[in-house]
């Protein structure tokens, strides 16, 4: 399953990576508008023929709402669950990232608008180059050495930003050295993602895999939307504003990114909650269950996602709440 799914999953990000650079030039050529009418039309045009060639099964056998619950309980309480999931979710609420930057490139750099979206261009193409290459290199690694390996990595990427924030970019010109430095942080985390996905996979009981995967990648998706809420609250205790920043004021904007990067580091400390291989993730769902980690892991989620919802809609209707310029 580990390898239809990498390839699944490579279709899904060289699509991105072909749209990323169309997208760009549409919306130099022909505004946002057109790209929104687009955006409408399209999913509509190309969708609509391929419906007669969905295969589906006609009065499948499918256990009841009460029963695919209980299943999902007895799921979440085993060892093999709780465990490697909060690993995945302590890792992922620890990647804050820098919410300042893309400010100091625009209003210190000078970044225009077409070199932010090269920046975006590029992060793809390297998202999808990352994809290929665990499913290529790096897919018969242990999971706990793909982690390692590329935080490391990502920690010393993060000393770029320090250099160009203090302006030794090694002779290089600010947007070679900020391409180089932040969309090969992409590259790492496409190496990163698979290793994760192809673990939920394996997690899902048989009969309730479309609720358990949904409710894992919630697991997932929602510690890294916290994890981006949390990067906007404590921009209030760092002097990060625009006015600062071109004021030439950049202690704050270098403590910010020390911080983030001790934090995405950190995630380190809770790598022994990951299982190896899949060898050792089958071996561990013979270690007995747990209702509590079952129920913490369960009130997690839900804490996380109410959270994150609640943080989306203040930045919607009062923006600037957390103190961010």
């Amino acid at each position: 399953r580990g390898q239809l799914q990498s390839s699944c999953y490579a279709c899904r990000f060289f699509g991105l990576m072909c749209a990323a650079p169309l997208s760009t030039y549409l919306y130099h050529a022909c505004g946002p508008r057109t790209i929104m009418i687009m955006c409408g039309i399209l999913p509509v045009m190309v969708m609509t023929p391929l419906i007669s060639y969905f295969v589906e099964d006609y009065n499948p056998r499918v256990m009841t709402p009460s029963q695919q619950c209980t299943e999902i309980w007895s799921t979440v309480c085993s060892r093999a669950v709780w465990q490697p999931m909060g690993f995945v979710y302590l890792y992922n609420i620890l990647q804050i990232g820098n919410a300042a930057w893309k400010e100091y490139l625009r209003s210190v750099l000078g970044f225009t608008s077409v070199q932010l979206n090269s920046l975006l261009v590029v992060a793809y193409v390297l998202l999808y180059a990352g994809i290929l290459a665990y499913k290529y290199l790096f897919i018969r690694w242990s999971w706990r050495t793909i982690y390692i390996v590329t935080t490391v990595l990502n920690g010393v990427l993060s000393l770029g930003q320090i250099m160009l924030i203090k302006g030794m970019t090694l002779g290089l010109s600010n947007f070679v050295f900020a391409l180089g430095d932040d969309a090969f942080a992409d590259f790492i985390g496409g190496i990163q993602f698979l290793p994760t996905t192809i673990m939920m996979v394996h997690l899902c009981p048989p009969g309730s895999e479309g609720a358990s995967y949904a409710m894992f990648t919630t697991v997932n998706n929602s510690a890294g939307s916290l994890a981006g809420a949390i990067s906007t609250n404590i921009l209030r205790f760092f002097d990060v504003k625009k006015e600062t920043l071109i004021a030439g004021d950049l202690t704050d904007m270098t403590n910010l990114t020390i911080l983030t990067t001790v934090l995405q580091t950190s995630g380190l400390l809770f790598v022994g909650l990951l299982p190896h291989t899949k060898d050792d993730l089958v071996k561990m769902s013979h270690g007995g269950s747990s209702r509590i980690g079952g129920g913490i892991f369960i009130a997690v989620t839900i804490l996380s996602l109410m959270w994150t919802i609640v943080v989306n809609l203040l930045n919607v209707i009062a923006p600037g709440w957390a103190g961010e310029s």
